[in-house]
């Protein structure tokens, strides 16, 4: 098969093992840069554009598109969906993933276990925003950061009602969310391929930190996940649509509670950890799908 990873970074660990795993099993993979697309978009033959030339016609995609471009990553996805190439992951999963509040209220819809949410857009409603997700301390993040970025620990009700206050003032998108304190400042990365947990690793933060994202310094490492665990993860990846998601899980005194569906999970923190070669996984689930890719285009 011809594969594209949709990658601006080669040299990135995730990007270099997927193409060693796809040149392994027989495949031509290129690596390609979304902003450095262009499109032509008509009613026949629509058609991509990179570095002057048209390019080819591949057979899979595998979109690794960073947060900061999601909006013309996912414009170049489409792009190749709508020329009939298999994506791993669609573009329009993508997008409910990447919008923190929508992919909350779908997990919401499905059931799925979360931290008690709110979200707000005037000062005035910052008294019973922080009351309804069960007072101090609570956590506050931002809906457009990621890696931990834009999250902060507010421990008291005044740190909570001036950093809300802050935060509304600069017109900045916020949610707030309850803290499980029980977590001990651990969550859990569950690698979901397809209908299967094939890889789940805890992280751990570091001292003094409650980020247990590994950008942020925790320690990653082997974790056994409960049935329910389990289910869980499988339920929040197929809320999205995804086909390929790192759900991450805070373990509570009510049970699995979902932090985020990521739709590009990073492969180092992961194989590193459990041992396993989720590249070529990730390979063969391609291989076993991309021939019954249709022309019928997905509704975002």
């Amino acid at each position: 098969m011809k594969i594209a990873i949709l990658s601006r970074n080669a040299a990135l660990y995730s990007t270099r093992r997927l193409v060693e795993a796809a040149q392994a099993r027989g495949h031509e993979v290129r690596v390609i840069d979304a902003l450095k697309c262009y499109m032509n978009i008509n009613d026949n033959k629509p058609s991509i554009h990179y570095h002057g030339k048209e390019l080819e016609q591949f057979d899979a995609i595998i979109p690794r598109i960073g947060a900061s471009v999601t909006f013309y990553g996912s414009a170049v996805l489409r792009q190749f969906e709508m020329m009939n190439c298999y994506s791993l992951n669609h573009s329009a999963a993508i997008g409910r993933s990447r919008d923190k509040l929508r992919s909350l209220q779908l997990l919401s819809g499905q059931g799925v276990g979360m931290p008690v949410t709110g979200f707000a857009c005037k000062p005035d409603d910052v008294p019973d925003l922080i009351d309804m997700v069960g007072g101090a301390p609570l956590v506050i993040k931002l809906l457009e950061g990621t890696q931990g970025i834009g999250v902060v620990l507010a421990e008291t009700r005044k740190a909570a009602e001036s950093v809300l206050e802050a935060f509304m003032g600069l017109k900045a998108n916020i949610m707030v969310q309850e803290f499980i304190e029980e977590a001990g400042g651990a969550d859990i990365r569950c690698f979901v391929l397809g209908d299967k947990v094939i890889a789940a690793m805890k992280r751990q933060a570091k001292e003094g930190e409650f980020r247990s994202n590994l950008h942020r310094g925790g320690a990653a490492e082997l974790i056994r996940i409960t049935p329910e665990e389990r289910k869980t993860a499988i339920l929040s990846a197929k809320a999205m649509g995804l086909s390929v998601a790192g759900v991450d899980l805070l373990r509570s005194k009510r049970g699995p509670l979902v932090m985020e569906v990521n739709s590009s999970p990073g492969l180092q923190g992961i194989e590193e950890a459990t041992g396993k070669d989720v590249a070529t996984m990730m390979i063969e689930y391609i291989e076993k799908h991309c021939h019954k890719k249709s022309k019928t285009r997905e509704r975002g």
